[in-house]
């Protein structure tokens, strides 16, 4: 498999977005870690969408906890009303116009097939916004049953999914009586989508990468 790296000495920007509080946490909590611990001078923007006090109080320290090992974290956790977000599109387009100036590097979303229509609102505003950048989409395991075929894959060892599912299931005490919200749920998604991509130590998080350029050549380089 190809592997995915930005440059030793470069400081990249990584946006990541999230429709409500525990999204990206759930989606992508293992990925968030090792990037933070892989480029700790790149910027981390995290953006979540929708919550109320009890619920960004939640995901601020969830957030802090899996970027500790990143220097520069910008976390915003916004207002938007959940489950309203085709009848505030106008609003959240005029939000998203204006993450453009962050320049991220890559960006992480909800994917395009999920059936929460808060997800697929948030998804299209990342493509449209977004057009010639790095994305890729997460996904969320609930009752809709709306998993796909991921093409990209991120290995988790055995402790940082254990480190993943701790920091989850320890901040947002509000899901714990959700009955899907469980250590035992998470742990199955990355346990297959190990099996998936032949992870080390059999563990994964899946991304859906839409469009990728490869540049085989620097540009004005001469081929031989």
């Amino acid at each position: 498999m190809l592997q995915l790296h930005f440059g030793a000495t470069t400081a990249p920007t990584i946006l990541f977005l999230g429709a409500h509080c525990d999204d990206i946490e759930i989606g992508c909590g293992g990925t968030v870690m090792q990037l933070a611990r892989r480029y700790p001078k790149a910027r981390f923007v995290w953006v979540t969408l929708s919550s109320d006090p009890e619920r960004a109080a939640e995901t601020r320290a969830a957030a802090e906890r899996l970027l500790q090992d990143a220097r520069e974290r910008d976390i915003r956790v916004e207002e938007f009303p959940g489950s309203y977000f085709p009848a505030r599109f106008s609003d959240l387009k005029d939000y998203f116009e204006g993450l453009k100036a962050l320049k991220p590097d890559l960006v992480f979303t909800h994917l395009r097939q999920d059936l929460h229509q808060d997800h697929r609102v948030t998804n299209e505003l990342t493509w449209n916004a977004f057009r010639d950048h790095l994305v890729l989409e997460y996904e969320i395991p609930k009752f809709d049953g709306d998993l796909g075929v991921p093409n990209v894959f991120v290995p988790l060892t055995r402790a940082e999914l254990q480190r993943k599912c701790e920091i989850v299931t320890d901040c947002f005490p509000s899901q714990a009586k959700r009955a899907w919200f469980t250590r035992d749920t998470f742990e199955a998604i990355a346990r297959l989508r190990g099996i998936e991509c032949n992870a080390p130590e059999g563990f994964a998080e899946a991304f859906y990468g839409r469009k990728l350029r490869i540049n085989l050549f620097d540009h004005g380089a001469p081929t031989q």
